[in-house]
């Protein structure tokens, strides 16, 4: 069979052109330690690194909520703590405020009273990155505004809030609020911290009560009124230590899961585009040795001369 004389030079060029593509591949493999950089090096791979980078992208963003939902409800925590705090001391005022204690006592007590009660406005303004944390979804002013008198005491405390809670995506399909709106007189929804129609709870309205009758020595309305009222305050803010105790530990477990989840999806995601560098050097090697091993002999083979083979 006849082979043209230009056969051989253009198989060559192919052959170099192939070996050399391959050599810029497994170099940039080794260079950047992925096997697959383009659709083109393996589309499956592609497709489902893709779809992992999606999971991971999402993952991601629970793992960010997670985190702001942790810090919001160490910093409520905190705010309830001390509105109960107050109450502990307001209860204990109550049973002190007996028929024992002189009117001057009384009064005295009274004073406390009033500045127990600017405590607890001053905790349930508390804010977390600059949003009001009890004033439901309405976080962008104090929801507890107080009114005094010419005597500078307080009168009341009007509620500006909500009773209304966000939520946030903590897993797909899974959504969790934080929020603990301040009052809530509305018999549905999440209870309010401050008041609340359901449990009798009305935190300022029964302090202002307790210390009108410590300043008018009203002894039998104290114990009467005021101490039942104040135990019903005391129960509702107990209720949302507990409740915010338990998704204060939901969230430990969800920020464990998705930390878990993160890991498991990278993991995969490295089992689909990354090069397995010690392979890949020794395909290397070998396509290096093939190269330099073809121009060798196409060398050979070119610088043949026709009196070669009438020797």
């Amino acid at each position: 069979m006849r082979v043209p004389t230009n056969a051989f030079p253009e198989r060559l060029v192919t052959q170099l052109n192939q070996l050399n593509t391959r050599q810029n591949q497994l170099q940039s493999r080794a260079a950047t330690g992925q096997r697959v950089q383009w659709a083109g090096d393996d589309p499956a791979a592609m497709e489902r690194a893709l779809e992992l980078q999606s999971s991971s992208r999402a993952n991601g963003q629970y793992s960010k909520n997670v985190a702001f939902l942790k810090e919001r409800v160490t910093t409520s925590l905190g705010a309830i703590r001390s509105v109960q705090t107050v109450l502990d001391r307001a209860g204990e005022i109550a049973t002190l405020a007996d028929g024992t204690k002189s009117p001057a006592q009384l009064r005295d007590y009274a004073s406390e009273v009033d500045q127990l009660i600017r405590q607890a406005v001053t905790a349930a303004n508390r804010q977390q990155r600059g949003d009001y944390l009890f004033g439901g979804t309405r976080t962008d002013q104090p929801p507890f505004v107080l009114t005094e008198n010419a005597n500078r005491e307080v009168t009341g405390v009007a509620y500006a809030g909500n009773a209304e809670a966000s939520e946030l995506e903590i897993a797909q399909g899974t959504t969790l609020s934080v929020q603990v709106p301040g009052a809530n007189t509305s018999g549905a929804g999440s209870h309010g911290l401050l008041t609340d129609s359901r449990t009798g709870a009305d935190v300022f309205a029964h302090l202002i009560s307790l210390r009108q009758h410590l300043a008018t020595a009203d002894t039998a309305a104290i114990a009467t009124t005021d101490r039942p009222a104040l135990s019903r305050d005391e129960d509702n803010v107990l209720y949302h230590l507990a409740n915010t105790g338990a998704v204060q530990a939901r969230l430990e477990t969800a920020g464990t899961t998705t930390a878990n989840r993160g890991a498991e999806l990278r993991q995969a995601f490295s089992n689909e585009v990354d090069a397995d560098l010690a392979e890949t050097i020794v395909q290397l090697t070998a396509t290096q040795t093939a190269y330099r091993a073809a121009m060798q002999s196409g060398a050979n083979l070119l610088n043949t001369s026709l009196m070669d083979f009438l020797r």
